[in-house]
C-alpha cells in the first residue's frame, strides 16, 4: 500500500506530531511505502491566488485553476502535491482541531491542492463527483487530536456532534473527488497526555492503522448512485430510518 501522510501542526514534539510519527514507522514495518507532506515544514504557502497559475488567458478564479492545471502552469508545489495524491492508495489526514476545523495552513493545501481539472470540474463539468472522480478508489482517514472531553462533542454536547463538525472534510472535501472516507481516529482531552494514556493510544492507533487495508469505509451516498433527483435533493423516502441532517447522506 502507498500511503500519503499530510501532516499540519507547527510543534514536532506535539501530540499530533508523535502520531504522525508512529504512523510513519508502524506502516513501513508492515512494508507499506510512506510519503508524509510536513506542511509546516515545508513552508507551505496557505492561500490561493493568482501567483499560483502562471500564465493563463482566464480570468475567472476557478477555471483560472483549471486551465493552469490542462497546460501545465500550475506552480511546482501544487504539482508535486497533485502527483503525491495521484500516487496514493491512502491518505491520511493529521491535524489538531483547531476553532472547529482544520488548521489554516491545511485548508490552504485543500485550496491550492484540488484545483478545477484535477479535484473537480473534469471536463468543464462539475460531474464526476461525491463518490466518482479522479481519486476514486483511494482511501483517506483524518487523525485528529481535540482538547476537548469527548462528552461535549457528543449529540447533546454544547460544541456539537463530532460527525457534524467533520463532514464538510469527510463529504466535502475527501468524498467529492471520490475518496472512500474510513471514520476518523480522534483522540479527545489532547491536552496534558500523560505516559500511561499516550501508551494506550498509541497502541489503539498501531491496531487502527494495521487494519487500513480492511476498513469498510463511511457509506456516503454517490451522486450518480440514484438517490438525487435533478436538483440533487435525496429522493422521499431514500432516507435510513430517523436520519436527519448531514446523516441523510449515509445509506443503511
Amino acid at each position: 500500500m502507498k500511503v500519503l501522510i499530510v501532516y499540519a501542526h507547527p510543534q514536532p514534539d506535539s501530540l499530533t506530531g508523535a502520531l504522525k510519527d508512529v504512523a510513519v514507522e508502524q506502516l513501513r514495518s508492515d512494508g507499506h511505502e510512506v510519503r508524509v507532506s510536513d506542511l509546516y515544514a515545508m513552508g507551505w504557502k496557505a492561500h490561493a491566488d493568482a501567483a499560483d497559475f502562471g500564465d493563463v488567458a482566464e480570468t475567472n478564479f476557478m477555471l483560472a485553476s483549471g486551465e493552469a492545471y490542462d497546460n501545465g502552469t500550475l506552480g511546482a508545489d501544487i504539482r508535486a502535491e497533485q502527483q503525491k495524491l495521484l500516487w496514493a492508495d491512502t491518505v491520511l489526514l493529521h491535524f489538531p482541531l483547531w476553532w472547529f476545523s482544520m488548521p489554516a495552513i491545511l485548508k490552504g493545501w485543500v485550496d491550492r491542492v484540488f484545483t478545477c481539472g484535477f479535484a473537480y470540474g473534469a471536463g468543464g463539468t462539475a460531474i464526476p463527483r461525491y463518490g466518482d472522480g479522479v481519486l476514486a478508489g483511494k482511501r483517506a482517514m483524518l487523525v485528529v487530536a481535540i482538547g476537548g472531553k469527548e462528552p461535549s462533542y457528543s449529540e447533546r454536547g454544547i460544541n456539537g456532534p463530532l460527525d457534524d463538525l467533520l463532514f464538510p472534510i469527510h463529504h466535502g472535501i475527501l468524498y467529492y473527488p471520490g475518496m472512500d472516507v474510513l471514520e476518523p481516529f480522534v483522540v479527545h482531552g489532547a491536552i496534558g497526555v500523560d505516559d500511561e494514556r499516550f501508551a494506550e493510544i498509541t497502541a489503539d492507533f498501531r491496531q487502527r492503522i494495521g487494519a487500513l487495508e480492511r476498513l469498510g469505509p463511511i457509506a456516503y451516498r454517490r451522486q450518480a448512485g440514484g438517490d438525487y433527483d435533478r436538483r440533487l435533493r435525496l429522493e422521499p423516502g431514500r432516507e435510513s430510518a430517523g436520519a436527519t441532517g448531514f446523516g441523510l447522506h449515509i445509506a443503511s
